[in-house]
């Protein structure tokens, strides 16, 4: 077991960051003249196509039980927000829109607060601020009359809002087969937002299109969910959530190198809050004397950390990763945690 959990977690959800933040301009660039519904259908087909296969080995199956789960997070995260994003790519600076995608971040830690009751402390909070203080900048930094734009950049707002509800609603899924998620998912999304875009009556856009969509989709919402869902296995939804203001910024610097304006003293600010925000998350530390209950449950795992000590009928290397059902005995102990399946105690 590492000696600081949280180390794991954040470089899976920083990899899950840079694969969703290249892509963005990239969408606003491939999706130019392409209705929004049939630009998330398309994405969202690209993630479904990349996800499939069979079971992972070692990782516990989705279940009955968790079907209204899937349609509630396919509905918000695989067509709601896409579709707000699509919408807001066109009517908006590419390296602003970018930016304003860290407001994901600050919704999502609210929400796992609200939902399920995940810590915030005094560095989380400055955190929240200053990546607030950002989002504001950028919403409000329009010219005069420049209503347009204005409306693009809230609706990317919306994308960010429908994405941190995903997020936190998913986040029981995150036990489960990531690879099998995305692809129920993904698969469910692409369907409703193709049956959305023919009743709208969405022309098919052009092959190249067509094309760049699906691998922005397979590479920036289908192989980086499956990180974030690594990753928010490990250290929590808020704690994900929050690592992933990465993104933007890597979004804002394709997106700039491709030729979208920077944004002058006005964007440099609201970047300089947001990696205020990003840095106060990335160096938190958490550990102290916490009480597991005695319960059982299935997800995978392994026998080389501080909670997987049940004996088997056969040899299994410590390290090696396997589900099955399993009890887990009454215990107090003390050492750094994230926000796993076995650390989501009250605070």
């Amino acid at each position: 077991m590492p000696s600081e959990p949280l180390a794991a977690g954040t470089l899976i959800a920083v990899a899950s960051a840079i694969a969703f933040g290249a892509s963005t301009p990239l969408v606003q660039h491939a999706g130019r003249g392409v209705g929004p519904f049939t630009t998330a259908a398309l994405l969202y087909a690209g993630a479904a196509i990349v996800s499939t296969g069979r079971l992972t080995p070692g990782e516990a199956a989705l279940q009955r039980r968790h079907a209204p789960r899937i349609v509630a997070v396919a509905a918000l995260g695989a067509v709601v927000a896409p579709v707000a994003l699509a919408w807001g790519l066109q009517r908006t600076n590419a390296v602003s829109a970018s930016l304003l995608l860290n407001l994901e971040a600050l919704f999502t830690v609210l929400l796992a607060r609200l939902v399920w009751g995940e810590p915030i402390g005094a560095r989380v909070a400055v955190a929240l601020a200053a990546l607030l203080a950002s989002g504001l900048i950028l919403v409000g930094r329009g010219t005069p009359g420049s209503l347009h734009a204005d409306a693009g950049a809230i609706a990317v707002v919306l994308a960010t809002l429908a994405w941190a509800a995903d997020n936190v609603i998913g986040r029981p899924l995150s036990d489960c087969d990531p690879r099998r998620v995305v692809l129920v998912k993904s698969a469910l999304g692409a369907v409703l937002s193709t049956t959305l875009a023919c009743l709208a009556r969405e022309p098919w856009p052009p092959s190249w299109a067509a094309g760049s969509l699906l691998a922005c989709g397979a590479i920036g919402y289908g192989a980086s969910l499956r990180l974030y869902l690594y990753a928010q296995r490990v250290i929590g939804a808020a704690r994900t959530g929050s690592i992933f203001a990465v993104a933007p910024f890597v979004g804002a610097a394709i997106a700039w190198s491709l030729g979208s304006p920077a944004g002058g003293v006005t964007m440099a600010l609201a970047a300089a809050l947001s990696a205020v925000g990003i840095g106060l998350h990335w160096t938190e530390h958490h550990g102290h004397a916490h009480e597991h209950e005695a319960m059982e449950h299935e997800h995978a795992h392994s026998h080389d950390d501080l909670h997987h000590a049940h004996p088997h009928d056969d040899e299994r290397a410590p390290g090696v990763e396997h589900t099955h059902p399993h009890r887990h005995e009454r215990v107090t102990h003390d050492h750094p945690h994230g926000l796993d399946i076995h650390h989501r105690h009250k605070h």
